[in-house]
């Protein structure tokens, strides 16, 4: 399956040049080094939320509209959190083959989740196989969720896994405890929902557009606490719709499996199942990783589908002290 004609890179590239010039505005800084380009969106910068859509731009290609907004839903009427809406027209190539977090950058002790179109450069996953999306390019950009900004090495690894040359990488760099950070992660809303249907072999090639949701958490004391609030973002609280063609039947069958309500493990925060299980992320039922309510609108018979449900309950455990 082909997810795109578009080079990620390419556009990604010149959107990142359209961003260092505006560096000062969005808190952001650039890092010496003496391998290609690094960007700190939150590690030592202030960065904020422009700069957390910015960055959730580059995580999705410049294939996306992502806003910050505000309104009901979310608890009661006298506490509006604000959210983050994400919408595409190119769902498989900005959010399978650009957003997912799904390359490990391990370089002797350093370690960072790696997302953006440098992966489809890099096109090691296995991921890649089912949806396409490969290419060859002679710059990159990725984006790195961590506390700790890449040395030269890092860079060169990259650059090498990537097949290019180093001084050709752009790397944005933000920690999950900070507000550019949660705005990125919170723009996920429509990536679990479409990795979710990956995972139990819906046909992505169905899947025309994709419009998400979901509360942006108070930014946590340190990472694994922001972790826990951005998961529960989006388990409890993200609503997601996709406009899909073909029958209606297949959507019934698999629509009850979509949501994170589909899970032996739903009901608790991200939090208190990580410490259930040990600390083991891999103890944690896979089918909990989906956003909370998904809507299948087919436009081919005009017969639109929910499944899920919002918890404000739980969010309310995860985001605030009680």
């Amino acid at each position: 399956m082909s997810t795109s004609p578009i080079s990620l890179n390419c556009r990604t590239a010149a959107l990142v040049d359209a961003l260092e010039a505006r560096l000062d505005d969005l808190g952001v800084r650039r890092v010496q080094s003496s391998r290609g380009r690094v960007f700190d969106f939150g590690v030592e910068a202030s960065g904020g939320m422009e700069a957390g859509v910015a960055l959730a731009r580059v995580c999705m290609a410049d294939l996306a509209h992502i806003t910050v907004g505000s309104g009901g839903g979310f608890f009661d009427d006298d506490l509006s959190l604000p959210w983050i809406e994400v919408r595409t027209d190119h769902p498989v190539a900005a959010c399978l083959a650009s957003q997912y977090a799904g390359w490990a950058i391990q370089v002797d002790k350093y370690f960072a989740m790696g997302s953006g179109p440098m992966r489809a450069a890099y096109g090691g996953e296995e991921l890649f196989a089912d949806i396409g999306g490969r290419e060859e390019t002679t710059r990159v950009v990725g984006v790195l969720e961590t506390r700790t900004l890449p040395t030269a090495e890092v860079v060169e690894w990259i650059a090498k896994k990537s097949r290019v040359d180093a001084d050709r990488v752009d790397l944005l760099v933000a920690p999950t405890a900070s507000t550019a950070g949660g705005v990125q992660i919170v723009a996920r809303s429509v990536e679990t929902a479409l990795h979710k249907l990956h995972e139990i072999k819906f046909d992505l090639s169905r899947i025309v557009s994709g419009w998400g949701r979901a509360p942006l958490p108070p930014v946590a004391a340190n990472d694994l606490a922001a972790i826990g609030r951005t998961n529960d973002a989006m388990l409890y609280g993200a609503t997601v719709w996709l406009w899909v063609r073909g029958d209606d039947e297949s959507i019934e069958a698999v629509g009850p499996q979509v949501p994170s309500s589909a899970s032996s493990d739903y009901g608790s925060t991200f939090s208190e199942l990580f410490e259930r299980y040990d600390r083991d992320f891999y103890k944690i039922d896979p089918m909990l990783f989906s956003p909370a309510r998904v809507v299948f609108q087919n436009i081919d018979t005009g017969h639109t589908q929910m499944f899920g449900r919002t918890n404000d309950e739980v969010l309310r455990g995860s985001f605030f002290d009680r």
